[in-house]
């Protein structure tokens, strides 16, 4: 019986800390998974800010054709829309990048949060092992089996008196 209480225990305990280090290995890969996507969206947002540039460019050379094939002179008021045009593009490219670097941030927090969580959770199995162990114990315990103090340990002998 007792045996068979000992491996309960020692189960129990086991079966704690093991899954605590599960926990802890799930809140790591999905760290890793948060820091993949940071990584992702960096490049996709480089893509994009190189894909408005583009634009901008295309944009800035068909007005100077436009203007150029109307007579116009690029100096004056047609410079300075185009100036102001450049500007609103270089705005739009700064608003991908910000926006970029918020959901990169937001991730990063993701990672760190669920590394944190895996932390506390292997830490709170090891209690909940420890809490197993003395529980496991405990119930091995029998007050009528126990050695009490000041009487014999060793049955009276078989006519009960002392020689």
């Amino acid at each position: 019986m007792c045996t068979l209480a000992l491996i309960g225990t020692a189960l129990s305990v086991g079966g704690a800390l093991i899954e605590g280090q599960q926990s802890r290995q799930m809140a790591d890969y999905q760290a890793r998974a948060y820091e993949q996507q940071a990584r992702a969206d960096a490049q996709a947002a480089a893509f994009e800010q190189g894909q408005e540039r583009h634009k901008q460019d295309l944009l800035l050379s068909q007005a100077r054709a436009r203007a150029g094939a109307s007579g116009v002179a690029l100096s004056g008021s047609p410079i300075e829309v185009l100036a102001a045009n450049a500007r609103q593009g270089q705005l739009d490219i700064k608003a991908i990048q910000y926006g970029s670097q918020l959901r990169q941030n937001n991730l990063t927090t993701q990672a760190a949060i669920s590394r944190f969580s895996g932390r506390q959770a292997a830490a709170a199995s090891i209690f909940r092992a420890g809490g197993n162990l003395v529980s496991g114990l405990s119930g091995l315990y029998d007050p009528s089996r126990a050695v009490t103090f000041g009487n014999s340990a060793f049955p009276p002998a078989p006519g009960g008196g002392l020689y």
